[in-house]
């Protein structure tokens, strides 16, 4: 038996209320989660709530409505209008879900979509995004990013930064500290005894032997040769265009890629509604669903609460291992 999970509030005036409702009423979620929001604003979506003073409460609540540990809103949610005033309480509750997970009161943290300029605008948020945000809470050097898709793992060694600047961060230690925390959480929370991680090439036809560039020959491929001999399963650099068809995945475990976008459009394009982020490296579990606020169909009950109901059953799942083998 496992903690609820602790599902965040994300922008109050994005999609993230609506697919909270739907993923309850489903009933497909295997967990009981509490949510850190604005009860007021979760009853409009009418969703029945329970109030709780702590996540120990979460789970005979769950049945009768959703367990919400309250964090008020400055401003009333309009959908699809964003509000800096309430930026505050967006981040407030990021930060106490993390708090209630490294206290080991909730078995994961689960974020709803956030929109990080109206942060930057109304909270003084100076993170590029959720994943560097949790790192410093959890005082973490190193986090890394995992997009899952049924038939699909991908991580990004370079995450948000322009293109241009991706070249310039990709180092041969960075590539070897993404690929050990991987090749770690693989065996830990995705239950794969000898993990098999193909790691794609920076360049076109990754660099075609210095061809057309050399950084898959001077960062890359020392970064894999020192890894093998570590005694992981890891091969490459590969041409990025050849390796995410059908044939191709059955090969590998995870995908290893160089910049964000080479990692995020293929497990988008694959299956973008059951997507799940997934940071990796930190002291607790922490999933999310793989799109934005979609503002433009906020309030509109258009909302499709797969990934999240995804996000929710595989932060579960890595809970279930975690406890099952008594990994922290």
């Amino acid at each position: 038996m496992i903690n609820p999970l602790a599902l965040t509030m994300g922008d109050p005036a994005g999609i993230g209320g609506e697919i909270i409702a739907k993923a309850y009423l489903s009933g497909s979620v295997r967990a009981p989660f509490f949510c850190i929001d604005d009860p007021e604003r979760l009853m409009t979506l009418g969703l029945s709530t329970v109030e709780i003073s702590h996540p120990s409460e979460a789970e005979a609540a769950f049945p009768i409505g959703v367990p919400v540990l309250v964090e008020q809103l400055a401003t009333p949610a309009i959908p699809g209008q964003p509000d800096p005033s309430n930026a505050q309480a967006t981040v407030n509750s990021i930060s106490r879900a993390v708090e209630f997970a490294i206290a080991g009161d909730a078995s994961a943290v689960v974020t709803t979509p956030i929109n990080k300029k109206v942060l930057y605008d109304g909270a003084r948020f100076s993170f590029p995004g959720h994943t560097e945000f949790l790192g410093s809470l959890a005082g973490v050097k190193t986090s890394v990013m995992m997009l899952a898709a049924p038939g699909l793992r991908v991580v990004p060694t370079t995450i948000h930064i322009p293109l241009s600047e991706a070249p310039k961060v990709l180092s041969t230690p960075l590539i070897l500290e993404t690929a050990r925390i991987l090749n770690t959480s693989l065996i830990q929370d995705f239950g794969i005894s000898n993990p098999r991680i193909a790691v794609a090439g920076l360049n076109p036809h990754a660099g075609e032997g210095g061809a057309m560039g050399y950084e898959d020959l001077s960062i890359i491929a020392p970064a894999v040769r020192t890894l093998q001999e570590e005694g992981l399963t890891i091969f490459g650099p590969l041409p990025a265009d050849t390796m995410f068809h059908a044939t191709a995945r059955k090969g590998y475990d995870a995908a290893l890629c160089t910049y964000h976008d080479q990692a995020l459009i293929p497990v988008k394009m694959l299956d973008f509604a059951k997507g799940v982020n997934i940071t990796l490296g930190l002291p607790f579990i922490r999933t999310s669903p793989d799109h934005g606020t979609a503002y433009d169909i906020a309030g509109a009950d258009q909302a499709d609460p797969s990934s999240l109901i995804e996000a929710l059953n595989t932060a579960a799942e890595m809970a279930e291992r975690r406890t099952s083998s008594g990994a922290s």
